[in-house]
């Protein structure tokens, strides 16, 4: 990369604020007449508003209850009042985005705000005074004047990536644009046009512009002097999301009375970058195309009118420019390709104001659902700028919006945002609310690295249907042939008869080699698949045998333990019960023996008395007569006294007798209860001495194994060494083996050498000493008998 491309990139921070800018919209004619200006809204200086909330406002009432406060001040990037112009507004905005897309860095400018606030008149503006949408355009247009690249076979696709078309490809692409300009049956005055210059390639001038051109045609000049001279090419795309569904506003309706849109979906390269599958992206060569096409897609827009604006944009429109840069070669290489995409988000607003109902009422909850998504991001991404703070979650894909916003949020381009308002009281609440939600985005910090000419990757694919792609250090190549074909689907209809055969007849052979190797493809998973599953199951039913075992186990133990525990506790319970029946009943033996000994003497009483009432009845009748004739004895008072001497006596031994069986009855309960605790302790005792055999079973059981283990023990032993015996005399007897195969000659050279020198024993001598051997031959025959004797 040259020094002149160097200093054309722009010195961008690594970190700075996101940039909020606030247009305040001027009062019309009704809203005057309805007494909508109560000085809402003060501006203090360029950067700070301060918001003072009217007497029927919902922020007056509260803060009148104490809750909240009826002033609030906020501060801007810069504050935009009701007198100015298009011009100026852009100039303070977006000549830097502009600016930094035309050298390679992504940028991203949202309009937010409640309905009516002058949103889409910011964006495109009237055809009279454009906005900064067409201003954008002519700036970039005016940048690459005399510099474009003229062919149509290079492409943008995917998220970051372009490809290069065949020439059946770029017909397509002619005619696709062809149709779509046709479409447009309108006079050439009524065109949207940004300025009365006669140059359609740049209908809107004013100094910035002509300084800014001035600048790059110096540049221009010196780099077309080293022969380094780049080419650039402009590509668009418009689409909205209505009701949380993508619809390309560039595609043609069918001329029916209920036409159906296609809904596109929200797709990822390799990257990671997302991207809009099947999205049209029209190639422009002057402003003056580019704003026809826009004008098409506002006509396909889904607008409505309500109470608050006669048409109010019911869905979020995202109008992308592509900008490819490429080297000026007979074979051009792409050197970068940046993206500047302008968001016109619909308007936040409350039902009871609008009086929304049906169709209007579901786009109305949808408008506010992916906008309070938005704010969330926004408040997520504050928070986790705080170290102090928990990371919290930011939750880009909850809506299709914030995930198309994903990128520029976590640095990979540039973000603003530009506030709407309107200064009407009426609407306070909502301004506020749009007001706050602004003050937390000029909050977020932008971490990112701008990116150069030379950042992106130099390739290029010479063949005509494989993807070229600029990307980052961290993303790869896409070399898949098929991609190509499934991203970019031709539209038949604009084909003749024999390329129709001819396309027919690729598409069949192509089908057929795509169900055959799918076919195959299909065979296989199924059987890594059913092996896979097979082996999980083996696993799975060993895993779950064992862990029955282990819970069996486990359940025995503790079975086991609870019988032990509950025949401990009953033992123990019916000891509490036995001890506290003989403790309600226990009388001590000093008071029995007392009353026992009162009761002998009572008895004793009772004997004495009925002995002196026999002796009284034995009297005899003589003397007892003589007395009566006498006077001297009364009958009636012998009567008396005796009765009065017998009554206490049997009171007495009436008390003496309910005693005694008391005392029996508690003698007779108390043997009772003493039979019950020796019962009780009987079986106590014959528990212990059984588990006491059971504990001397397990030990005779664990001496046994103990003896076991000690034998196996020994006759490991045992095996070893002999073992290591029987090793050894196989060595020996190999080594031996080996010395008798050497000396095999002269083990026979001695044999007879020894036979000859035996001497000849005589005819006298003892033949048993004659036939002893002589020491040689016991030498000689020595390994022999080793070899006959030794064991194996």
């Amino acid at each position: 990369m040259s020094c002149q491309e160097r200093q054309r990139i722009p010195s961008v921070d690594l970190c700075q604020p996101l940039k909020v800018y606030l247009r305040v919209r001027p009062f019309s004619k009704a809203e005057l007449e309805n007494n909508e200006k109560q000085d809402c809204l003060i501006i203090e200086d360029q950067e700070t508003v301060t918001l003072q909330a009217p007497k029927e406002s919902t922020a007056m009432k509260n803060s009148e209850k104490g809750i909240g406060q009826s002033v609030h001040q906020f501060t801007f990037t810069q504050v935009f009042g009701p007198d100015t112009t298009q011009s100026e507004f852009f100039d303070g905005t977006m000549k830097e985005i502009v600016t930094a897309c035309i050298d390679g860095v992504n940028g991203l400018v949202f309009t937010y705000g409640v309905t009516n606030a002058g949103k889409s008149f910011t964006v495109q503006g009237c055809p009279k005074d454009g906005g900064i949408l067409p201003r954008s355009l002519d700036m970039i247009f005016n940048h690459i004047r005399g510099r474009q690249y003229s062919k149509m076979n290079i492409k943008p696709c995917f998220g970051k990536l372009t490809k290069k078309l065949n020439d059946m490809q770029v017909k397509q692409e002619e005619l696709v644009k062809a149709a779509l300009l046709a479409s447009l049956k309108e006079e050439t005055e009524n065109t949207l046009d940004v300025s009365d210059t006669t140059s359609s390639s740049c209908p809107l001038q004013h100094p910035a512009l002509d300084l800014l051109d001035q600048k790059y045609e110096l540049l221009d000049s010196e780099v077309s002097s080293n022969n380094q001279r780049t080419l650039s090419s402009v590509w668009i795309s418009f689409f909205e999301i209505y009701n949380e569904y993508i619809y390309d506003l560039l595609d043609l309706l069918p001329t029916s009375k209920n036409p159906k849109r296609k809904v596109l979906r929200i797709w990822e390269d390799q990257g990671g970058n997302s991207y809009i599958k099947d999205l049209k992206w029209i190639n422009t060569k002057t402003t003056d195309e580019a704003c026809k096409i826009l004008k098409i897609g506002n006509k396909n827009r889904s607008l409505a009118c309500t109470r608050m604006n006669q048409q109010s944009s019911r869905s979020h429109s995202i109008f992308s420019i592509r900008l490819l840069s490429l080297s000026n070669e007979p074979v051009p290489r792409i050197l970068g390709v940046s993206e500047l995409s302008l968001c016109d988000l619909a308007g936040s607003e409350r039902c009871n104001k609008t009086h929304s109902f049906g169709d209007r009422l579901k786009e109305a909850g949808n408008i506010n659902n992916s906008l309070l998504i938005l704010g969330k991001c926004i408040a997520a991404l504050k928070q986790n700028q705080n170290p102090k703070l928990r990371p919290a979650y930011i939750p880009f894909r909850e809506s299709k919006l914030t995930r198309l916003f994903q990128p520029f949020f976590c640095g990979k381009g540039k973000a603003c945002m530009i506030v709407n308002i309107n200064q009407c009281a009426s609407t306070y609440d909502e301004t506020l609310h749009v007001m706050k939600f602004a003050a937390i985005a000029k909050q977020i910090i932008q971490t990112f690295q701008p990116p150069t000419f030379d950042y992106f990757s130099q390739r290029h694919i010479e063949k005509e249907d494989k993807l070229t792609v600029h990307f980052d250090a961290t993303e790869k190549l896409a070399e898949d042939p098929d991609i190509s074909s499934e991203e970019e689907e031709i539209d038949i209809t604009i084909l003749n008869h024999e390329d129709l055969l001819k396309t027919t007849e690729i598409l069949k052979e192509q089908l057929v080699a795509e169900r055959q190797s799918r076919l195959l493809l299909e065979v296989q998973i199924r059987k890594e698949m059913a092996e896979a599953m097979f082996q999980q199951l083996m696993e799975t039913e060993e895993a779950w045998s064992k862990r029955l075992e282990d819970m069996k186990e486990s359940y025995e133990d503790k079975v086991e333990s609870k019988f032990e525990m509950y025949k401990e506790a009953i033992k123990k319970h019916a000891y509490m019960c036995a001890m506290e029946q003989i403790e309600e009943h226990y009388v001590s033996i000093e008071e029995f023996m007392a009353e026992q000994a009162k009761l002998e003497e009572r008895e004793m009483e009772i004997l004495q008395l009925k002995q002196q009432l026999g002796e009284q009845n034995a009297l005899p009748s003589g003397g007892l007569n003589s007395k009566l004739t006498e006077g001297e004895i009364n009958p009636d008072v012998k009567d008396k006294v005796v009765r009065r001497a017998s009554d206490p006596l049997q009171r007495q031994c009436e008390e003496k007798d309910e005693l005694i069986k008391s005392l029996k009855f508690k003698i007779q309960k108390l043997n009772e209860m003493l039979q019950d605790s020796s019962e009780v302790c009987r079986k106590t005792v014959e528990d212990n001495n059984r588990l006491k055999q059971m504990v001397k079973l397990k030990e005779q059981e664990v001496e046994g194994l103990q003896n076991w283990a000690g034998r196996v023990h020994e006759l490991e032993a045992t095996v070893s060494l002999l073992q290591q015996e029987l090793n050894d005399s196989k060595k020996l007897l190999n080594t031996e083996d080996l010395k008798l195969r050497k000396s095999k000659k002269g083990f026979f050279a001695n044999l007879k050498y020894t036979v000859a020198d035996i001497p000849k024993a005589p005819r006298g001598e003892d033949p048993e000493k004659a036939e002893s051997p002589t020491a040689s031959q016991k030498l000689t025959s020595g390994p022999c008998k080793v070899k006959r004797g030794r064991p194996f």
